[in-house]
């Protein structure tokens, strides 16, 4: 009844998600439905919805979705091994495990198999997903997918198997790697720790070896005069406590008498304290006159560790770079 009443509503129901059996049986009740009163269809409708609002937890219900959801958190091996055991699977069909794989990994089907195969895969993702691998596959290439799908009507079924079975090999289990971050994190990380010298000096050689690269390892490094663009007046505050009295004025002391990028980040700090607290910094850092290059990077790179430690906890969140500019050129359009 209560599928019924979805339908006549012009709800569209993923009743294919259920087990074959249990599908079965529910065309078997619907046909026996006739004519129902409406006391009954309220009584069941209430009771429908009493049971909905109780429930505080929703599970797989089955070994299968088990194995779906935990695949991508096990083990390599183990999920392999699990992945082999889905029924779908063992039945020959292994496209719910293509189905099933995130955003990034089908992306890397989409740039790295042929057009045809690609347009296959599209076809038998969920339409909401086919829309988000599109929209995220570069323009041409997407172009290219999107015509190869008018060339797979006469394809055969067992094709279309044997490329599922390819497809869960090749990609169903997570890339063998030996780094959880990818290189411009991991290297984003090491030149935070680094003296400014040495850091430009780096930047200036990756950008003549590789412009792409050195560009999105300058996204990824944070130093003192990204606390400006990239910081949250609001939470200034709190990343400032982990800081002691004597480091936050040092860096300050320093800044102020930097170049525009740290004065704007030091000005930047000030403005998101207390009046009284900006008023005594300003006073002290004038009182502490120049500041020795060493202490100064090692003042800064204390207070943007602090701010990076609570960005990776979860704590706060940055600006991106990247959202900060197209939200400039939209106020401007």
């Amino acid at each position: 009844m209560i599928i019924q009443m979805l339908l006549e509503d012009g709800n569209t129901i993923s009743l294919g998600q259920l087990p074959e059996q249990l599908q079965l049986k529910l065309t078997d009740e619907l046909g026996t439905l006739r004519l129902v009163d409406k006391a009954t269809v309220s009584a069941v409708a209430e009771e429908f919805t009493t049971e909905l609002e109780a429930i505080g937890l929703t599970a797989p219900g089955t070994r299968d979705g088990a194995i779906t959801t935990l695949a991508d958190h096990l083990s390599p091996d183990i999920a392999k091994n699990l992945r082999s055991q889905l029924e779908s699977v063992r039945n020959g069909d292994h496209w719910p495990i293509v189905t099933e794989l995130g955003i990034e990994r089908i992306l890397a089907i989409m740039l790295a198999e042929s057009t045809a195969i690609c347009a296959i895969t599209l076809s038998k993702l969920p339409v909401v997903k086919a829309a988000e691998v599109l929209s995220r596959t570069p323009g041409e290439r997407a172009r290219r997918i999107t015509y190869a799908m008018s060339q797979t009507e006469s394809i055969p079924p067992d094709a279309v198997r044997r490329i599922g079975s390819a497809l869960a090999q090749e990609y169903g289990h997570p890339a063998n790697v030996a780094f959880e971050k990818a290189p411009v994190q991991r290297l984003g990380a090491i030149l935070n720790s680094t003296v400014t010298d040495t850091r430009e000096d780096v930047l200036a050689g990756l950008n003549q070896e590789d412009v792409d690269f050195a560009t999105n390892v300058r996204k990824a490094i944070f130093t003192f005069k990204d606390i400006a663009p990239r910081v949250k007046p609001t939470d200034i505050p709190n990343t400032i406590r982990n800081v002691d009295n004597d480091t936050l004025l040092t860096a300050i002391a320093a800044a102020l008498k930097g170049d525009d990028a740290l004065v704007a980040s030091a000005e930047f700090i000030l403005s998101s304290v207390s009046q009284r607290m900006a008023t005594q910094l300003r006073e002290d850092a004038e009182e502490r006159g120049h500041v020795k290059k060493a202490d100064a990077e090692k003042a800064m790179a204390a207070i943007t560790t602090a701010i990076r430690e609570m960005a990776d906890a979860g704590v706060i969140t940055l600006i991106d770079p990247d959202e900060a500019d197209e939200e400039d050129d939209t106020n401007s359009e």
